[in-house]
């Protein structure tokens, strides 16, 4: 009898890009509520542009990488191990240092408004990645048994 935690590896790509589109929305959703804060300058939108081609170069990097690691996988897995450990301490230092530091006050609307929508959009369009792979997880296959 499987356990009822596990999915089959393709169901993982699904769950990341679920996990990684609401965190994503969740980030920006603060970006944006911060802009509607301030007085916004034409600049800010250029740093939050910056930001989100950064980190959605990372994150896009990311995405293959787990990618890449969840199609190896045997057919069932825990549903949790759409991320490695590393990738759920980084997420937690992440998650835990931003807000801490934002209830501390340490950053002021203006940063948040930048950043935050950046950086939202880029862990969204992670989403979107990981569940283009789900969908498109046949051809992934293919490709990955060929090379």
């Amino acid at each position: 009898m499987k356990n009822r935690f596990f999915v089959k590896e393709k169901s993982l790509l699904l769950i990341a890009g679920i996990v990684w589109l609401m965190a994503g929305f969740n980030v920006a959703r603060l970006g944006v509520l911060s802009y509607l804060q301030i007085e916004r300058q034409w600049y800010l939108y250029l740093l939050s542009m910056l930001v989100f081609f950064l980190f959605g170069r990372m994150f896009f990097k990311m995405s293959k990488k787990h990618t890449k690691r969840i199609i190896a996988y045997e057919e069932y897995r825990p549903f949790w191990h759409f991320f490695d450990k590393k990738a759920y301490i980084m997420m937690a230092c992440m998650m835990g240092g931003g807000i801490g530091l934002r209830a501390a006050g340490v950053f002021p609307d203006t940063f948040v408004a930048f950043f935050y929508s950046g950086l939202g959009c880029a862990l969204a369009l992670a989403g979107v990645v990981f569940a283009r792979n789900y969908l498109c997880y046949h051809n992934l296959m293919e490709r990955e048994q060929e090379a």
